[in-house]
This record gives C-alpha cells, structure tokens and sequence, in this order.
C-alpha cells in the first residue's frame, strides 16, 4: 500500500532532525520556507539558526532595518523574499498570524505553496499541498510512462492519500521521499507540464541584482557608479538590475545617516 510504503521509508530514512521540523510556531515555519524556495536544505539550515537567534519573533524582526535583515540574509539568493519577510512583519505587528488559506495570501509574498505550508506545517491541516518533491513521488508512482502529466491530475490523488490526522508528518515523509527519489532515479518534474529549466546563474540578470545588494551590505553607502564598477557579472544588466531593485524598494537614494554621504543603500 502507497501510504504504508511511505510511512515505513520515512521512519527509517527521514530527515527528523531538521530545526524548522522541531516547532509549529507559524514564523519560524515561515522563515523556513522562504529560505528552502529554490535553495538546497544544507545551506538552508546555518542560515535558519542565526536567523532565528536574531530575530526570534516577528517583533525582533519588526524592529530591524531592513539592511540588517539583508545582511543576514546573505548567501541564500533572491533577496526579495528578505524583504518580503520583513513586510510581513510590519504587516501583521500585534495581530494574530493568519491561520486560513486565503488570509496567508493576503501578506507580502507568500503564494499558494507557502500558504499551504504553513497550514500544513505549523498548524498541522489537512490542505492539498505539491511542490517538486512531492509532484516527483507521484510522478514516479503513478505516471510512470507519461510525459507533460497536469498537476490537475495529481491533486486528486495526493489529495486521497493524505493523512486528515497527520499532514503535517505526512507531508515531510513525502518531501524527503521525492528529495531522495530523484537523486536516484532522474528529475521526473520533466515529465510534468509545470517544468521549466532554471536558467543559468552566472552573467544573468539575477546575478547582478543579487552583486549589487551583496556590495551594499558591505558598504554605507556607494554611488550607482561605484557599484557599475565593482560589479564582476555581466555589466550588461546593471541598468535593468538597478532599476529594478530602486523599483521594489530593495535599495534607496539618500544619506543613511547624519554622517554619511548621498549615495545608494540598503
């Protein structure tokens, strides 16, 4: 049976010791899984630790500069959702955090899945969730043969084997199972219709948007034409980058303090 298997792996092979998996305290959930989008559970967890010993709750995190959470934030890629964290904070100051679908969406940057996540993670209901890991077990399970499979067509069947008793553990069982599956058997997320490749790191834009916040985590403050300079990607996206993080409030003109000069910061 689909479920004993899985239950069975998991209480042999499973990741239990894993920090964000020792609390249902709906913000160290969050900051978990906004730090495990598109980043490897290894480098994940150091960064999680001297996270949360920082900004234990949500109002340390309120209370912070926004370049104090970047600056701890380096070394995990797509800043945006430090920022979005930080939102978050100020968003829901003395509220109690949203334990519904539809209000968790409703604050800075958290989607469909980390919604579903922390319904399912930090108060243990019974919600529909996919994610690659999980889209991989039922993939390799059940559409062995078939390629561009919908996940309209998986939804129903993770929604018939999950545990209404234990999503919670369920769902970490099913995540590491999928985690493992494809290191040993290929990527079968190219067989679903929601596949895309990531592209290339190195020389794209994403590279130097995430150059110029690391240099002005590193710096007071530095003129566009100091950070132009310093940047080692492709030149070529600096003034898309640029303007795209002067957009989305990621970095602001002005002097940071009474000391310092005009130029760009955090």
């Amino acid at each position: 049976m689909f479920q004993t298997y899985i239950r069975n792996w998991y209480l042999r092979n499973g990741r239990h010791e894993l920090p964000w998996r020792q609390t249902s305290d709906p913000y160290h959930i969050l900051v978990s899984e906004l730090m495990l989008q598109q980043t490897q559970v290894e480098r994940v967890i150091p960064k999680y630790m001297s996270f949360i010993q920082k900004f234990p709750n949500f109002g340390t995190l309120v209370k912070a500069e926004q370049a104090e959470v970047m600056q701890l934030w380096q070394g995990l890629g797509y800043n945006r959702r430090a920022k979005y964290l930080h939102q978050c904070a100020k968003q829901i100051t003395n509220k109690p955090f949203p334990t519904t679908l539809t209000e968790l969406e409703k604050l800075p940057g958290i989607g469909p899945y980390t919604a579903t996540a922390i319904c399912a993670f930090a108060y243990n209901q019974p919600v529909t969730m996919i994610e690659t890991n999980i889209r991989t077990v039922f993939l390799y399970h059940f559409f062995p043969d078939r390629s561009e499979v919908k996940d309209v067509e998986l939804l129903p069947l993770i929604c018939e084997t999950l545990d209404n008793d234990n999503p919670r553990e369920w769902y970490w069982a099913l995540m590491d199972y999928g985690s493992v599956l494809k290191k040993l058997t290929g990527n079968h997320n190219r067989r679903s219709s929601n596949y895309t490749k990531q592209s290339k790191f190195v020389g794209s834009l994403r590279q130097v948007r995430g150059e110029i916040i690391r240099l002005l985590t590193r710096a007071t403050e530095l003129t566009e034409a100091e950070l132009q300079t310093k940047i080692t990607g492709n030149k070529t996206h600096f003034p898309e980058a640029f303007l795209q993080l002067q957009k989305e409030g990621m970095i602001r003109h002005g002097k940071k303090s009474a000391n310092s000069r005009l130029g760009w910061h955090l």
